[in-house]
């Protein structure tokens, strides 16, 4: 690290007493690990959604020239994913085969078809984490014609693992993930603002498209993140997570203490 790197992290290194959260208010106020710093070191913590999920209208999905009954499995990354596809398949007035196959990244997204389908009758293959968690099942799976419901905004690890294993994969964007309108926020008046990924970041350029950073410092959380604040042109401060710090809120604490003599 040079000696400039060096003192312009000391000159940026100042008090943080205010710090914006990038994502919803967390619903258990009790527990949850900002809430206990805000406590700890007399900081005020806001939460503000910076991206939402839109559904696209049914209209524009025609467009994309998609026959669900075409396909015989279907992959789900997210509840998202859940609702706007069996939203598509209400307003197409299409009734989904009781054969229909479902390969969740997850229990809890599996769980969640319940919502919608009695999850006894019906064939569901489920990871434990990860998309790659999937890749063995949908192996033994490799004659189904698969459709992927998805963002405008989406992991390229599925896309790419069908192509290079030669498997039947139709992308389908159902849904969208759009700036919340932020313009009712006084940006300038946060010390820290804590962004989770590259869309967060990108909304506060749509937002604030003449904001400067000036001594506002930034964290991202996730590499994706970090390279989206830098290639915006911003400072990046803090990048999470850290060996002794996995979550941003320990790497927040961490930083805290640093700025503020702890």
């Amino acid at each position: 690290m040079s000696e400039i790197t060096t003192k312009n992290e000391q000159e940026r290194l100042t008090k943080v007493e205010s710090i914006l959260v990038t994502q919803s208010r967390p619903a258990d106020d009790k527990s949850n690990p900002y809430f206990e710093l805000a406590s700890r070191y007399n900081i005020k913590i806001e939460f503000r959604p910076f991206i939402q999920i839109q559904g696209v209208s049914y209209k524009d999905f025609r467009r994309q020239k998609i026959n669900i009954l075409d396909h015989t499995a279907v992959i789900f990354t997210s509840r998202n994913a859940v609702d706007h596809f069996f939203r598509i398949c209400q307003e197409a007035k299409i009734e989904v085969p009781a054969d229909m196959k479902y390969f969740c990244v997850t229990e809890q997204t599996a769980n969640y078809l319940q919502k919608y389908i009695v999850i006894r009758k019906r064939k569901i293959f489920t990871g434990t984490k990860t998309a790659a968690d999937l890749f063995d099942l949908i192996r033994k799976h490799k004659t189904e014609k698969f459709l992927f419901p998805c963002s405008n905004i989406r992991g390229t690890d599925i896309p790419e693992f069908m192509d290079t294993s030669g498997l039947h994969l139709t992308e389908a964007i159902m849904y969208e993930t759009v700036p919340t309108d932020l313009t009712d926020l006084a940006i300038s008046n946060f010390d820290l603002i804590a962004f989770f990924s590259p869309s967060g970041v990108n909304a506060l350029k749509h937002n604030f498209p003449e904001f400067r950073q000036n001594g506002i410092r930034m964290a991202a959380f996730g590499p994706t993140t970090a390279k989206a604040v830098n290639e915006a042109g911003f400072i990046l401060d803090i990048e999470a997570p850290l060996p002794n710090a996995p979550s941003m809120a320990g790497a927040l604490e961490l930083y805290i203490k640093k700025a503020n003599n702890l």
